[in-house]
């Protein structure tokens, strides 16, 4: 068996990443967004922070890729680019916060930014106004800036078009597009900077497979009378992740 497979195999807490990236998957076919505020609080609490974001972007680098042509034909890719376009000018910055975080600390930022997120997002606070360009721009900074410091970058931009008027199936195509952008965007950053962990990545480009499924039967599942539902059970999941990530459980 060859070196980095056995040690991609010899992962701490592998079957808890496997669960939360195969829930991820389902939960990211059908909203289009949320998988990561799931994964990272597990994924924070047995990896390094830098392994930890490795981890996510490569075990989501494929799984959503079958949705995307769809996404493209529904969302407004204009929108996306512009948000994009504010993830780039920030996403290095929240690589080099990632890259001098302590493991501690990290995992107490993960978890506590995820459960007040989730917060916000359930009680229906909103970034209120127009979806104006430079509004646009600025949640897709504040997105890349989490991305490259925590591994999540939907939360800014989802609070951004849920105050929009916008139908449900383009916000979800747009949410979509957005995140497949980021994650396209850090894996060569992390490379091009040294932090790329290979043994992680190929771990996660493994569990990339039951990724690849799960949004496949999450798309399948879209049914925005039955959005409500699966929302609740989405917030759940969410704040059982957060709260397995805390730090607290390593004593």
């Amino acid at each position: 068996m060859p070196d980095i497979l056995t040690t991609a195999l010899a992962t701490d807490g592998l079957i808890w990443l496997v669960i939360a990236v195969f829930i991820a998957g389902l939960v990211r076919g059908f909203a289009g967004f949320g998988s990561a505020m799931i994964i990272m609080p597990v994924a924070s609490s047995v990896l390094t922070p830098v392994e930890a974001v490795v981890f996510v972007i490569t075990a989501e680098l494929i799984g959503p890729l079958p949705n995307a042509l769809a996404a493209w034909r529904e969302g407004t890719p204009r929108e996306v680019g512009r948000l994009a376009f504010g993830a780039v000018l920030a996403l290095p910055f929240g690589v080099w916060a990632l890259s001098s975080m302590d493991a501690t600390l990290f995992g107490w930022a993960v978890s506590i930014a995820v459960i007040i997120l989730l917060i916000l997002t359930v009680s229906g606070w909103r970034l209120k106004g127009e979806l104006t360009k430079p509004l646009t721009v600025t949640a897709g900074a504040i997105g890349g800036f989490m991305t490259g410091f925590a591994g999540i970058p939907g939360p800014p931009v989802i609070m951004l078009y849920m105050a929009s008027r916008l139908p449900v199936s383009v916000i979800r195509a747009n949410f979509l597009l957005y995140l497949v952008v980021l994650d396209l965007m850090l894996f060569p950053l992390l490379w091009a900077l040294g932090l790329m962990n290979w043994p992680i990545a190929f771990l996660g480009l493994l569990v990339g497979i039951p990724n690849l499924v799960a949004n496949m039967l999450g798309a399948r599942l879209f049914d925005p009378s039955a959005e409500r539902v699966f929302r609740i059970v989405a917030y759940l999941v969410i704040a059982a992740s957060a709260i397995i990530g805390l730090p607290l459980w390593k004593g």
